[in-house]
């Protein structure tokens, strides 16, 4: 199989890049794991109650071991966390169990974990993804030779090379069919294709371009799946900026923005209008929200009623939008830019090098940008990391300063519930609010691709586009 990169921490503790999380997916457990709809279903933990909002005790699955014929029990599970609230280890995971006062271990089959106030996604930080199971005193070392308890056990790796993973035959969910996959780093995107093309791998998913999909597609050795994703598109805001602090201003910047041409010309039809932060195949997705249909006469209406007339130059006012130096941004930023101008406004493009663009979006000086989520949108309390006012630089990921009372009144409802009912109602109506107000405006879903060889078979795509076909795949005999 073909990744772009290695993975730089296999510490399911530690590891926060894409390949590390996805490859510790199938080397560790975790607690719950996520369906298709982000519902959350037992894993290790058979079962769970919630006697109140600040307590969590979960029934672990008997007869769990980890790759060294260790048993996994309930003091693997605390010392997991134990070694992350106590900060033996070193990671950035350690805010996300934040509001986690203690965890007991009464017994080998149950854990108990009290908070020190309700928190609504305690049972999603718990997942696989977000975490797994490591055995009781495991260091810092750990990810030399990690050792988890998932369906493949690291056999080697070589940074910036591969990793090997064999299959786990004990495994308690039943055994994978391959006996080993080999992960090759590959960066350059055209030797990805040619790896594929002449048999030298087998499988990449989401590593390719769109061009270089739609050319691959002919090729009667390969077969191309593709499945909705959950990878989100977005155009973002700073709402201290004089100009896009008005509403009618954001609503017809959204107006004027025609996604079609832009999704079939430059994506090749691999991808799909986005209407929320979170996915349509999540189940806190509300689709009765406001949309933005192409409609430059609407967009032009806003704009005179916000008080921009056409000047003699021929705009109304100039917006400046920061992007990177990578080339499908400067292409969707240049068709924004020819977009703007129908409507009157001249969008003057400034690009830098990523780690200059990234330094600047992530302390708020920009006007605009472009960037996607990847994972984090699942999770539905990407609301509060996003559009909190308690979020801004540099504590969370609010980067336009948007603020709005109801908003953080829902946030926190949320945060405090664990009732279905109530946490929906309060997810659908912060979704109104911000397609009414755009903070952001919601580009597309970009699909998962999967090119793999006709030797596979049996390869099921999660909306993830996470490494679980791994568990099911198989030769073809």
């Amino acid at each position: 199989m073909i990744i772009e990169s290695s993975p730089t921490n296999l510490d399911p503790r530690v590891g926060t890049d894409a390949q590390s999380e996805r490859i510790d997916k199938l080397l560790f457990d975790a607690l719950v794991q996520r369906d298709e709809h982000f519902n959350l279903q037992p894993a290790l933990a058979e079962r769970w109650e919630v006697p109140d909002p600040r307590t969590y005790v979960f029934h672990l699955r008997q007869g769990v071991r980890f790759h060294d014929g260790r048993r996994l029990t309930s003091a693997d599970v605390k010392w997991t966390f134990d070694s992350i609230l106590s900060g033996q280890i070193r990671t950035a995971k350690a805010s996300t169990y934040r509001y986690v006062e203690s965890i007991e271990a009464p017994d080998d089959e149950t854990v108990v974990f009290h908070l020190r106030e309700p928190y609504s996604s305690l049972l999603w930080n718990l997942s696989d993804g977000a975490i797994g199971i490591v055995p009781r005193g495991s260091g810092e070392d750990f990810n030399r030779a990690p050792i988890g308890s998932g369906p493949f056990r690291l056999e080697s790796m070589e940074q910036d090379r591969q990793v090997t993973i064999v299959r786990n035959q004990q495994y308690w969910g039943g055994a994978p069919k391959l006996p080993a996959v080999r992960f090759m780093v590959v960066p350059d995107a055209t030797t990805r294709a040619l790896e594929l093309r002449k048999g030298g791998a087998d499988v990449a998913i989401n590593a390719l371009t769109a061009d270089t999909v739609f050319a691959l597609k002919d090729d009667p050795s390969l077969v191309t799946v593709t499945a909705p994703g959950t990878i989100y598109a977005y155009l973002a805001f700073n709402l201290r900026d004089p100009i896009l602090r008005d509403v009618q201003v954001r609503q017809a910047l959204a107006y004027a923005i025609d996604r079609e041409p832009i999704v079939h010309y430059l994506l090749r039809d691999l991808a799909r209008p986005a209407a929320s932060v979170l996915p349509p195949q999540h189940w806190a997705f509300d689709g009765e929200v406001a949309r933005y249909p192409h409609d430059p006469r609407r967009s032009r209406e806003l704009l005179d009623q916000a008080g921009y007339a056409v000047r003699k130059d021929g705009y109304r006012f100039h917006l400046n939008m920061k992007t990177s130096t990578e080339e499908s941004t400067r292409l969707l930023t240049a068709v924004l830019q020819q977009q703007l101008r129908e409507v009157g406004i001249a969008l003057d493009i400034r690009s830098f090098e990523f780690a200059t663009f990234y330094a600047d979006i992530t302390r708020g000086a920009f006007q605009l940008f472009s960037l996607h989520w990847i994972g984090g949108n699942e999770d539905p309390d990407i609301f509060e990391h996003i559009f909190s006012s308690a979020s801004t630089p540099p504590r969370r990921a609010n980067r336009g300063y948007y603020s709005n009372p109801e908003v953080d009144r829902l946030i926190d409802d949320a945060r405090a519930s664990v009732e279905r009912r109530r946490l929906k109602a309060d997810y659908d109506r912060i979704q109104q609010i911000v397609a009414r107000e755009l903070p952001y405006i919601n580009l597309w879903y970009f699909d998962n691709v999967l090119v793999h060889s006709r030797r596979l078979r049996n390869l099921r795509l999660s909306s993830s586009g996470n490494y679980d076909f791994l568990k099911t795949a198989e030769l073809a005999p």
